[in-house]
């Protein structure tokens, strides 16, 4: 069975939206509670949060780079 071929364009958007949205949710949250350390423990929900989004959005990045 053939493989459905997805257009690149839009999976990289959707990663950089991504990459974007950790980096602002990280510094909103930084800003409103005055707490840049991820690695406490009162901040582990929002550590759960930043890395998920992080690490979809590159990862989808790095695979609309692989060529085929």
């Amino acid at each position: 069975m053939a493989e459905l071929a997805y257009p690149k364009r839009p999976i990289k958007i959707f990663s950089l939206l991504l990459i974007i949205t950790a980096v602002v949710f990280y510094w909103v949250w930084g800003i409103v509670y005055g707490s840049w350390n991820l690695f406490s423990a009162e901040n582990l929900g929002v550590y759960a949060i930043f890395v998920v989004l992080l690490g979809f959005g590159v990862l989808g990045y790095l695979l609309t780079r692989v060529k085929k």
